[in-house]
């Protein structure tokens, strides 16, 4: 088996979704028999809404989720002290900026979506309990099943740590999480009603120091709130919505408890911590196995989901002889840094919400109602565009040109189709400047699709803002390099899927 990945959670299916893409054998491996059906997880970005078009799954997820129309922030009385909305526009991504949904409704998508692809083996009931690396090339995985208790081991070349934040494949390349100084025991409330609550229809932060909170809409009926503990309590305090109902009153008003379904409430202790490694040799993890990130702005998810898709491809690339193995390096020096970079993003946000202290009522007293005053902070505010990625083997960074390790965006090109859909799951060059006929055979050879970039145009546009004339954008639609001389840029573009029969537009 060339992959065996562990935990078959979002993380786990897409990696496993991605590899098949590609032609890749794998077997997923889950201790649970099912679908997790508790909901964790609510919201992704326009980036990963991409990612998961790419997987197959985009209509679907459309269906299950609702675009979200931006973020207030809230004193304790509910007062408003900042609103930043969002406009009804699809992202450069094509893709809504913001988008709530149900974890569990999201993982049986992609588990049926899994079923296209015969190559992937899933395995539920299987809890893996150790994790050897035999050689360079070999791992030894076993698991048991939970069910009979029998044990099997599987030898594969590659192990995918996708195993939550307990990680046992982490332990297994000797890796701990750093802490990043952060940690907060959180109530975490999930209601259903047909009750009208009327409410705005976007992200409440209630900014507090002793009871920060958040409210937001999950669905047609479906609402979530999350208030920070304080010191003596426990979610079993608030375990009925007798109990729960004075926190929620702010936002129910005269809707009566008996018109509320609880669905659960549970006790999270939200973390910032980051692995000290990603990879030894032939194992890797990913997620929340890597990194944990408290959920101010919503990115825990959307980072393990940029992880399966960031290794993923270049490992199917490694695996079918496309791709020199040293190009797997660059999962860990593209993902740790993005994945740092957010963290401490949610921090700062963490810290309007609850620092207390003097810095935190400078936050919220001062700062904080006067962001929308700022020029660009609005937009900033509910911009869901993420840094770009460090340069790399896969990443090349030049002096002047800001495009490298940035998303190409996601644009009409031809006949009312965007840019993915035309693409693939190949290279592409995006270029202002015509290639020569014996440049467009070499790129046929190397099974990469050339867009050309017209006058006037958005992706014309794109690369003006990035001075360039052309830019080689990878299968995760990150863009590897671009410069003003079409033939070093040309010379970039690896070959990739070979041989393949490609269309230029």
């Amino acid at each position: 088996m060339p992959v065996v990945i562990v935990g078959a959670g979002p993380t786990g299916v897409s990696a496993a979704t991605t590899l098949a893409q590609y032609g890749i054998h794998c077997l997923l491996l889950d201790r649970w028999a099912d679908v997790y059906p508790q909901p964790r997880a609510v919201h992704l970005d326009d980036e990963v809404f991409r990612l998961l078009a790419g997987l197959g799954v985009g209509e679907q997820f459309a269906a299950i989720s609702r675009p979200a129309r931006g973020l207030q922030l809230r004193d304790p009385n509910m007062r408003v002290l900042a609103e930043f909305r969002r406009e009804d526009a699809l992202s450069a991504n094509g893709y809504p900026q913001a988008n709530m949904f149900d974890q569990p409704e999201l993982e049986r998508v992609l588990r049926a979506n899994l079923e296209k692809y015969p190559k992937v083996v899933l395995r539920g009931d299987a809890e893996v309990v150790d994790v050897v690396q035999i050689s360079a090339e070999r791992a030894r995985v076993t698991f048991a099943d939970r069910s009979s208790g029998e044990q099997r081991c599987v030898e594969t070349r590659y192990v995918l740590g996708c195993d939550g934040a307990n990680s046992l494949v982490r332990k297994a390349i000797g890796a701990h999480m750093e802490d990043l100084k952060f940690q907060q025991r959180w109530l975490v409330a999930d209601v259903t009603t047909d009750a009208d609550l009327g409410q705005w229809d976007g992200v409440h932060q209630v900014c507090d120091p002793q009871r920060a909170a958040t409210y937001m809409r999950i669905g047609k009926a479906r609402y979530r709130w999350e208030f920070r503990l304080l010191d003596e309590e426990t979610a079993d305090d608030y375990a009925t919505l007798t109990a729960l109902h004075p926190l929620i009153r702010p936002w129910v008003g005269a809707v009566a408890p008996d018109e509320l379904d609880l669905v659960r409430v549970a006790e999270y202790t939200f973390r910032a911590q980051i692995a000290t490694r990603w990879r030894r040799s032939n194992v890797f993890i990913l997620g929340d196995a890597a990194h944990l990130t408290p959920p101010f702005i919503g990115q825990g998810l959307c980072a393990g989901l940029r992880d399966a898709v960031n290794l993923s491809w270049k490992l199917a690339g490694v695996l079918n002889g496309w791709l020199p193995e040293a190009v797997l390096d660059s999962y860990e020096t593209e993902r740790k840094p993005h994945a740092r970079n957010l963290i401490r993003f949610a921090l700062v946000i963490g810290a309007a919400m609850t620092a207390g202290g003097r810095i935190g009522d400078v936050l919220r007293r001062m700062v904080v109602p006067r962001l929308h005053l700022i020029p660009g902070a609005r937009d900033k505010a509910v911009d869901s565009a993420t840094p770009a990625l460090c340069g790399s083997e896969l990443v090349m960074k030049s002096p002047g040109r800001k495009l490298a390790g940035s998303l190409c965006p996601n644009r009409i090109v031809a006949d009312d189709k965007r840019f993915d859909e035309i693409v693939g799951r190949g290279f592409a060059v995006v270029t202002a400047a015509p290639l020569t006929t014996a440049q467009r055979d070499e790129m046929d050879r190397r099974g990469a699709v050339v867009i050309a970039a017209h006058p006037g145009t958005e992706l014309a546009s794109w690369l003006r803002t990035g001075r360039a004339t052309a830019a080689v954008v990878r299968p995760d639609r990150t863009v590897l390099t671009a410069g003003r001389s079409l033939a070093n840029v040309l010379e970039a573009v690896p070959a990739f899927a070979p041989h393949a029969q490609v269309a230029h537009v």
